[in-house]
């Protein structure tokens, strides 16, 4: 095997994080700040225009010292060497998984069966450049001369949520176009985005693996037909851009060879924004936007692979993530970003952790005695607060939270952004400190006895609950790359202490054969064998 198969439940360290844990489990945090006032100096990493604070957590310099330990027992750092080297990691789809080449460096190597891919990602990205140019230039025009004002990227899960989230994070640095984003299957959905479009100006640029993806290929020709009709079934083909690693299919759909962009089998879908896949990113932020997110991520690719352990931003966020995971059975994370320009983050960490980690088999193909994936969700800020927020403070369940936030806002309005941030603050301190019943009592000393024996109890909140905090700078295009970053590595990580691929999906397959199958009997009179309620449902769909 490429990648060590450790259970990690059989190393030395999970035997001794297990009784460790005994001593955490009912620590009290704010005690611990208490005995400790350097707790926030020992249990911080700067590293460029990022803080990480993750003090909030129940965990000591010993909990630490396991949890690498850990790592080291089940091999990690070999793991990331092999990360690196493009070995064959996806052993299971027998690819590497070297998206960390779509960022690198001009004159950096990385090997794919002996061959170094960097040029060829250059040779894309020249492209890209050429075409974004082309467009925001006004020299590609469509079929009735005009220039281009709309772009529609039609995709599903990494070539949709990917492009989708960094275009809405990077709002504030778009140029004349305006990108919209087709995914589903809904064809009401579609139709509504098409009556807003003008289709003599809009650009179209299909993002399809194999080019077969039916929720893609389904959606591109609707949108096709939709631009044929307007052009009286002129040709259309400059409306259309595809990215794929089957060119021949696109080419049959009826794209030019010229505007076909290659992505590569080593580059899996929801860690492929960093390639053609972020077509849509750089037209309508710009390729040297583009640019720089991708030098953000390649940054972060560099701390990384070289930071030890203990300094390891992506290293130790797994860690905690694992040891609330495995060990206090958390079954969930947040994702909580303080920017409304980080609306889509969340969901797209979904598929991003979820769809890797979402493992029940392990690599020597055992199932697994031990959680894997916990279930990712969050919302932007304040409006977070005022949705689910009661659940992390005074709900039953453990919510392990990251709360991410920016110094500066992007149009300088520092008395509105500073209101905005406290509550960034506000909130993991709430979660930390909670409300004693004597602080209560303290609010209420002009009511009632009574009735202050009646309501104290529901103004209570227990607090220690545990968080990580990352303050950045500001959200730049760099910045935002080098976060995104952080979260694919944490990915990695996590998948190798778990002992699972990461990089496959078969989970992904069984419902999508069942559909192809029920499709033909919606289609037809020709019923087929299912359990009771789906015969059921299908019977009654088809009773219209």
């Amino acid at each position: 095997m490429i990648l060590p198969s450790v259970n990690p439940t059989s190393t030395i360290a999970w035997k001794q994080l297990l009784e460790h844990f005994s001593e955490m489990e009912n620590v009290e945090m704010k005690e611990m700040f208490s005995i400790d006032n350097t707790r926030a100096e020992k249990f911080h990493i700067k590293w460029n225009e990022f803080l990480l604070d993750y003090s909030k957590n129940r965990i000591n310099e010993k909990t630490l010292k396991l949890l690498i330990d850990l790592a080291n027992e089940v091999g990690l750092k070999e793991s990331i060497s092999s990360y690196f080297e493009g070995n064959k990691i996806n052993e299971t789809e027998c690819r590497a998984a070297l998206h960390v080449a779509l960022r690198a460096k001009e004159n950096e190597l990385y090997h794919i069966n002996g061959k170094n891919v960097v040029p060829d990602v250059y040779k894309v990205k020249q492209q890209i450049k050429n075409l974004t140019s082309q467009i925001l230039e006004g020299k590609k025009k469509g079929f009735s001369g005009k220039v281009f004002t709309d772009i529609i990227n039609i995709g599903i899960g990494g070539s949709d949520l990917g492009p989708a989230m960094v275009v809405e994070a990077l709002k504030f640095y778009k140029n004349e176009l305006n990108s919209h984003f087709v995914s589903n299957a809904d064809v009401d959905y579609t139709q509504e985005i098409l009556k807003k479009l003008n289709p003599e100006t809009t650009l179209v640029v299909i993002v399809s693996k194999t080019f077969t993806t039916k929720e893609t290929i389904t959606n591109a020709k609707i949108i096709r037909d939709w631009i044929l009709n307007k052009s009286n079934n002129k040709s259309v083909s400059n409306h259309f851009v595809a990215v794929t690693a089957e060119t021949q299919n696109a080419i049959d759909f009826g794209i030019e060879s010229t505007a076909i962009f290659p992505i590569w089998d080593w580059v899996g879908g929801r860690f492929s924004i960093w390639s053609a896949v972020g077509l849509s990113i750089s037209l309508t932020v710009g390729f040297s936007n583009f640019e720089k997110l991708l030098s953000g991520a390649h940054k972060m690719d560099v701390h990384f692979k070289e930071t030890p352990f203990e300094k390891n931003i992506p290293v130790l966020l797994a860690l905690i993530g694992v040891w609330y995971n495995n060990f206090f059975k958390a079954e969930t994370e947040a994702i909580i970003p303080y920017s409304q320009y980080l609306q889509k983050f969340a969901p797209y960490l979904q598929q991003g952790i979820m769809e890797s980690n979402g493992k029940n088999i392990d690599r020597n193909g055992m199932e697994v005695n031990y959680q894997t994936s916990p279930i990712i969700w969050g919302e932007p800020g304040t409006n977070a607060q005022h949705a689910f927020f009661q659940l992390f403070h005074q709900g039953t369940k453990l919510i392990p939270t990251d709360f991410i936030g920016f110094k500066e806002s992007l149009y300088q309005d520092k008395g509105r952004h500073n209101e905005y941030m406290s509550n960034f603050f506000a909130q993991s301190e709430a979660l930390l400190m909670g409300k004693t019943l004597e602080a209560v009592e303290m609010e209420m000393l002009n009511i009632s006895s009574e009735k202050f024996e009646k309501t104290a109890p529901f103004k209570v909140f227990k607090g220690n609950k545990p968080s990580n905090s990352i303050l950045i700078n500001k959200l730049t295009p760099e910045n935002l790359g080098s976060l995104i970053a952080v979260y694919e590595h944490k990915i990695f990580v996590q998948g190798i202490i778990w002992n699972i691929f990461s990089y496959d999906q078969w989970g992904v397959e069984l419902g999508k054969s069942l559909a192809s199958s029920i499709l033909e009997e919606l289609n037809t009179e020709k019923p087929q064998i299912h359990d009771a309620s789906t015969a059921f449902l299908i019977k009654a769909f088809k009773d219209k």
